[in-house]
């Protein structure tokens, strides 16, 4: 059976740990293709950042040169209004009817999954890919996940095929500690190591982050 991962994010800008743990997802789920889909409006962030969705969306596409099994979606770029994940898993359900699908998430963000619009019928709509980070662990899992979980992972065991969602799965890759935030803050600095080198040239084009 095809398995499509998707990766969402701000991406702003994409840095080397969202390329190592993009590798780390295709690799563990034997995965045909990872999607990127950078956000357009993301209700539950405020962004603050010079760049548009457009630019974003550029320096998404130069990343995803570097594997064969990536490629970007602007989805949700080009959207009008608040951009939920529940809303572009639906999406990608009507195109990959008889596919796979994950969904790459951190474990912050699976920690806040219960505040997440409609997040019940996202678990049940695709599977979810879990990138452990820094010290956060499933000690802090909130009481809604708590049940749910163990039968994702045990289900990603006992069902692997299938394209319905409800699986799980614990992402075994190490943590690589780059942040987009930081990255923006010390641009201005000359700190550029953590992105690839077709991306700091966009930036530095661009003008961005440097206010």
């Amino acid at each position: 059976m095809k398995r499509v991962g998707l990766f969402g994010g701000t991406f702003d800008p994409p840095h080397n740990g969202h390329i190592h743990i993009a590798q780390a997802f295709a690799d563990e789920l034997k995965l045909d293709n990872v999607i990127f889909i950078p956000a357009g409006d993301p209700y539950h962030k405020l962004r603050q950042s010079n760049s548009t969705a457009e630019q974003r969306l550029y320096m998404v596409e130069q990343v995803i040169a570097m594997d064969k099994r990536f490629s970007v979606s602007d989805c949700d770029v080009r959207r009008k209004g608040p951009t939920y994940t529940i809303d572009t898993v639906s999406l990608f359900r009507q195109v990959f009817t008889q596919t796979q699908l994950w969904w790459l998430l951190g474990m912050d963000s699976l920690l806040q999954l219960p505040k997440w619009y409609r997040y019940q019928a996202l678990l049940q709509s695709v599977n979810l890919a879990i990138a452990q980070r820094g010290e956060q662990g499933l000690t802090e899992l909130p009481n809604d996940l708590q049940g749910w979980l163990p039968e994702a992972l045990a289900k990603n065991l006992t069902t692997p095929d299938g394209a319905d969602g409800g699986r799980a799965k614990l992402l075994q890759a190490s943590f690589l500690p780059v942040s987009s935030h930081e990255i923006r803050a010390e641009w201005s600095k000359g700190k550029h190591d953590d992105v690839p080198a077709a991306v700091a040239q966009y930036i530095d084009q661009e003008n961005l982050y440097r206010a």
